[in-house]
């Protein structure tokens, strides 16, 4: 092979070696893209956890979702229902509220109004007087529930598919709130209570009409606990929930 073919050669590799080098860092580009702009679309998403949704702070939302779900009787509480027959009940604009799932995996088919936003619990805490009689004070249910919060070790969501990153920033603490339970509450305890609640929670913007899929799960490090039937603590309640959402 004479000089001039060796030139030949050589310069064929070098302009396949920058061909190759630019093909693969394009496509390394595009995929640091396409996960910038995952990230971003399913937080584009939700609310912060520094907004006031509608006029109203995340942590008094959270105390109006305990108050929804502890208002309706055990027989009809979307809690305990395993196809989402019951989602919209003492539902009310601007947000609606939807729990997870006690004891095995659950897939509920629910319809909501457009301009409709949905707060959810991963998973939640709440102590009260009831329940804990030795505390005294607010301060105290304060920790309770921190302190059972503090048990959940792993927290998963996703929004039509894409992946909400960074949920342990959505924890929130309610401030102190009473409500009023009714008959056959899912509780079992009487009327009236006092409690403050913590918890990891998603707040969905509203959705655009059409057809949409919400799932989340939490684990918890307390696994021989799991067995609790107790609404008030996430052991239990530590499985995966998928809402099939229309809007319309």
């Amino acid at each position: 092979m004479g000089p001039n073919n060796l030139k030949q050669l050589n310069r064929s590799y070098q302009i396949g070696f920058f061909a190759f080098f630019i093909f693969t860092s394009t496509l390394f580009s595009m995929v640091i893209l396409n996960s910038s702009f995952t990230f971003a679309q399913s937080s584009d998403k939700v609310f912060s956890i520094n907004e006031k949704p509608f006029g109203i702070t995340y942590g008094e939302w959270t105390a109006k979702w305990w108050q929804w779900a502890y208002s309706i009787p055990v027989s009809l509480n979307p809690a305990y229902d395993n196809t989402g027959i019951h989602c919209s009940i003492n539902q009310t604009s601007p947000t609606w509220f939807f729990p997870g799932t006690y004891g095995h995996d659950v897939t509920r088919i629910c319809k909501i109004p457009e301009g409709t936003a949905i707060l959810f619990p991963i998973l939640n805490s709440e102590c009260s007087y009831a329940e804990f009689p030795n505390l005294k004070n607010e301060t105290q249910l304060s920790n309770c529930a921190r302190d059972e919060q503090d048990k959940v070790s792993l927290l998963n969501a996703s929004i039509d598919g894409h992946k909400i990153e960074n949920l342990h920033q959505y924890r929130v603490q309610s401030p102190l709130f009473n409500f009023t339970l009714p008959k056959e509450n899912i509780l079992g305890l009487y009327p009236q209570n006092t409690r403050v609640s913590d918890g990891n929670w998603v707040f969905v913007k509203p959705l655009s009409i059409g057809k949409h899929v919400i799932s989340f799960k939490g684990e918890t490090v307390d696994i021989q606990d799991n067995k609790t039937k107790s609404f008030a603590v996430p052991s239990g309640w530590n499985y995966n929930t998928t809402y099939l959402l229309t809007v319309k």
